[in-house]
C-alpha cells in the first residue's frame, strides 16, 4: 500500500508538471506564456494571450490529464488516500519539475480531477464560477468560489475519512495559496 501511494504520488506531480500551455506555445512560435499578463502559465492567463479556443484546449488538455490521474489513484489507492493525489497534482502544476518550478494555479486540473470523483460536484463549481465571476468580474475571487465547491464534493465522496478530508482541505489551501500574488494585488487596488 505505501509503495503504491508513493508511485502514485509521484505520477501525480509528474504529471501536474506537463505543462501544456508553455508547451503549447512554444510550439506554436508564441513564446512563454510566464512573460504576459500575471505570469501564469494557466487557463486565464492563456485567454488573455492567445484567446478563447487556445484557452478551451489548455482547459480541455488540464482537465483531461486531471481525470486520468484521478482514475489511476481510484484504482490503485485505498479511499481516503485519493485526494492527495489531487495535492500532488496541484503542486506539480504549481512547481512543474519540467518548467522551472514556475507554472499554473492548479484550478484546471482540481476541476478535472474532481470532475471524475464526482461530476455533479464539477457541475456545479462551474455554474458558481460563471455566476461568481458575472457578479464580481474577478477570475481568481470566481476560482475560489468553484474550488470551495469541488472541495466539498470531493469531502462527500470520502466523508467522513479525516486522511480524506484532510486531503481535500489541503489542495483548496494550496490553491488559495498559489493566488497570494493575485490577493496582495487586488487589496493594493482595493486600497486606492
Amino acid at each position: 500500500m505505501i509503495a503504491k501511494f508513493i508511485v502514485i504520488i509521484i505520477f501525480s506531480y509528474v504529471a501536474g508538471s506537463i505543462n501544456f500551455s508553455i508547451i503549447l506555445f512554444r510550439l506554436v512560435g508564441r513564446g512563454d506564456p510566464r512573460t504576459g499578463f500575471s505570469g501564469n502559465a494557466g487557463v486565464t492567463n492563456v485567454y488573455r494571450q492567445a484567446g478563447m479556443l487556445w484557452a478551451a484546449v489548455i482547459l480541455a488538455l488540464d482537465m483531461g490529464r486531471a481525470v486520468g490521474v484521478a482514475a489511476a489513484a481510484v484504482y490503485f489507492l485505498p479511499g481516503p488516500a485519493v485526494p492527495w493525489a489531487g495535492v500532488s497534482l496541484v503542486a506539480g502544476n504549481r512547481f512543474p519539475v519540467f518548467h522551472g518550478f514556475r507554472g499554473g494555479k492548479g484550478v484546471a486540473n482540481y476541476l478535472g480531477f474532481t470532475a471524475y470523483l464526482y461530476p455533479a460536484a464539477a457541475a456545479a463549481a462551474c455554474a458558481v464560477w460563471v455566476a461568481v465571476y458575472g457578479i464580481a468580474r474577478v477570475p481568481f475571487v470566481a476560482s475560489f468560489f468553484m474550488v470551495a465547491v469541488l472541495a466539498g464534493g470531493a469531502a462527500m465522496v470520502f466523508w467522513p475519512s479525516p486522511a480524506a478530508i484532510t486531503g481535500t482541505a489541503a489542495t483548496f489551501l494550496l490553491i488559495v495559496a498559489n493566488h497570494a500574488r493575485n490577493i496582495g494585488d487586488f487589496i493594493r487596488e482595493r486600497k486606492r
